[in-house]
């Protein structure tokens, strides 16, 4: 039998968002240190709900483009596992956080059309794991979070040879037919599981997850 499906909910911003997230059967946590996002979280709110993730569960911190600064502040502070890298960064500046921070490194990569994929091969002998995501639309203020899938038919039968993750757009109700037709092990969900704009709600991650172990 296969493993089931893991599965990352991202945007954790209230205390309370930890033990729902962790009671629904989440794989992964994930704290937004993006400060546009709506879904902000101060690294000392971080760093009380990260520590109560219990061991085996991975904590990540996902950062945009962060500096040397940033990323020595969040990690001093918050107890992270892996940081997701949701900006521009290069494959070269991908090993620099990696080798600096000492921590596994997701790449989040964004696919609108078939040309978008060809970049992803350059960062897999660097990163540790892929997110692919839907490109943000045009005009939008943050590169993730926005609600928007992509064409799952265009990564249909890939695959990469490091583990990776699908994002975008993901919902309970959507999220069995894009595992089918992608092939995904791992998924990613933030607004997805909200009532409002970064506000989580209990029930929907229980049955995001459930809806994963359908597929």
């Amino acid at each position: 039998m296969r493993e089931p499906v893991k599965v990352k909910i991202c945007g954790l911003s209230d205390p309370a968002d930890t033990p729902a997230a962790i009671t629904a059967g989440a794989d992964y946590l994930g704290f937004n240190f993006f400060p546009k996002t709506p879904r902000f979280v101060g690294l000392e709110t971080a760093a009380h709900m990260a520590s109560a993730v219990p061991e085996g569960l991975i904590r990540v911190g996902l950062v945009v483009d962060a500096n040397d600064a940033t990323l020595d502040a969040i990690t001093e502070t918050v107890p992270l596992d892996m940081l997701q890298l949701h900006g521009a960064e290069t494959p070269s500046r991908v090993a620099e956080v990696k080798a600096r921070t000492k921590k596994m490194v997701m790449k989040v990569l964004g696919v609108a059309t078939t040309d978008d994929l060809s970049a992803i091969d350059a960062y897999s002998d660097v990163a540790d794991q892929l997110l692919i995501d839907a490109k943000p639309p045009p005009g939008a203020d943050r590169p993730g979070g926005n609600a928007v899938s992509f064409d799952w038919s265009l990564i249909a039968g890939r695959d990469w040879s490091l583990p990776w993750m699908l994002a975008g757009g993901l919902t309970p109700e959507n999220v069995t037919d894009a595992i089918r037709l992608t092939g995904a092990r791992q998924v990613d969900v933030a607004s997805g599981v909200e009532t409002a704009t970064a506000v989580k709600d209990a029930n929907l991650m229980h049955a995001f997850v459930a809806a994963t172990r359908e597929a």
